[in-house]
Order: structure tokens, then C-alpha cells, then sequence
């Protein structure tokens, strides 16, 4: 072999591990960026992680009120003489247990905001009928209407209240007024709690 193609093929030796040091080098830095990419990622994962646990653990904390339960399958309730506090006895959820169906009352069990929503029906003809929801003992809505020759009738309404710890909300079927439920569930009360305060 002569010695310029054996120092053409030294050079270019030399020049392919030049370019497979810089591919290498380039690579390196690649991987470099890659494993700081991961590792900001990760960190930010962990933060996340942090995060779900820390909104786990305030809804562990966070009280968790509701309740839905249908008046009666029994048919036509009144009407009475006096004013009747409705007393809803089928219960479907009662999630804390702040609803009593035995007094027909809901219990704040805190201070708080929340939702409430109720419904009236009556199906005897040419008479009136109407509920009344109440906070405490203040009247804070009133269903009411007259069932003429269709003889059905139905209302509903929702309201939202900020209540005290031990304040009470329950439906009273004023005096001489009735309402007709039965297995179809008609007649409904459901509350639940929106957020503490």
C-alpha cells in the first residue's frame, strides 16, 4: 500500500471519529435535555399528586349532606284544621343523616349554604291546594293554585339559603289545604349542602 493511500485513508479515519465524536456529543446533549425534561416533569407530576391528596384530604374533611325522600304512597293528605307540617317518610338518600322523616324537619348539622327543592300535587277537582316552605319559623316560599275541571295540578320550586349550625327547614301544608302523593312519587323534598362557610 502506498503512503498517500495509506495516509488518505489515516485522514479519513481520523475525520469519521471526528464527526462520530461530534454525533456523540450532539447525543449527549440530547439526553442531557431529555433527563432535565423528565426530571421538570416529574416534579411537576409529584406536585399534581401533592395536590390530589391535599383536595382528598378537604373533601375527607368537608361535611357531605343530602337527602331526597317522597311524602307518602297513601294518597290524599288533608286537609286539616290547622297548619300541618309535612312529614316526608319514604326516604331515598339521607346522607348525614340531617333529615328527620319522624318530624318531616331538615337540621343544618353546619353553618353553611345550601339547596333546597319541593313540589306539590293535587289531583281532586274544584278544590285549592298549596305547601309552604319554611326557614326557622319564617315562611320563605308558598306553592299555591287551584285545580279546576283537568283536576290535576303541579307546582315546584328550588331555593338556596345560607343557614346557621341547628337551623331548620322544613314544608307545612297550611290549614284547609291538602295534596295527593302516592307510589308514582309526586311529591318530593331534597336539600343538600352547597358549601360550608
Amino acid at each position: 500500500m502506498e503512503e498517500g493511500d495509506l495516509l488518505a485513508r489515516v485522514t479519513a479515519s481520523e475525520n469519521k471519529s471526528t464527526a462520530l465524536e461530534a454525533r456523540m456529543s450532539s447525543s449527549e446533549k440530547q439526553v442531557e435535555e431529555l433527563q432535565r425534561e423528565n426530571a421538570a416533569l416529574e416534579g411537576r407530576m409529584s406536585s399534581s399528586e401533592k395536590e390530589v391528596e391535599e383536595l382528598q384530604r378537604e373533601n375527607a374533611d368537608r361535611p357531605q349532606v343530602a337527602f331526597s325522600a317522597g311524602l307518602t304512597d297513601s294518597g290524599s293528605v288533608g286537609p286539616f284544621k290547622t297548619d300541618f307540617t309535612l312529614k316526608f317518610s319514604k326516604v331515598f338518600s339521607n346522607i348525614g343523616q340531617a333529615y328527620s322523616p319522624t318530624t318531616g324537619i331538615f337540621t343544618a348539622p353546619v353553618r353553611g349554604v345550601y339547596y333546597f327543592r319541593f313540589n306539590m300535587w293535587e289531583s281532586r277537582r274544584s278544590t285549592y291546594t298549596s305547601v309552604v316552605l319554611y326557614h326557622n319559623n319564617q315562611q320563605k316560599m308558598r306553592l299555591s293554585d287551584y285545580i279546576d275541571g283537568s283536576g290535576v295540578v303541579s307546582a315546584s320550586n328550588a331555593m338556596v339559603l345560607q343557614l346557621e349550625k341547628g337551623d331548620v327547614v322544613y314544608i307545612v301544608l297550611p290549614s284547609n289545604y291538602g295534596v295527593r302523593d302516592d307510589s308514582h312519587n309526586r311529591i318530593i323534598f331534597s336539600g343538600f349542602l352547597l358549601f360550608p362557610q
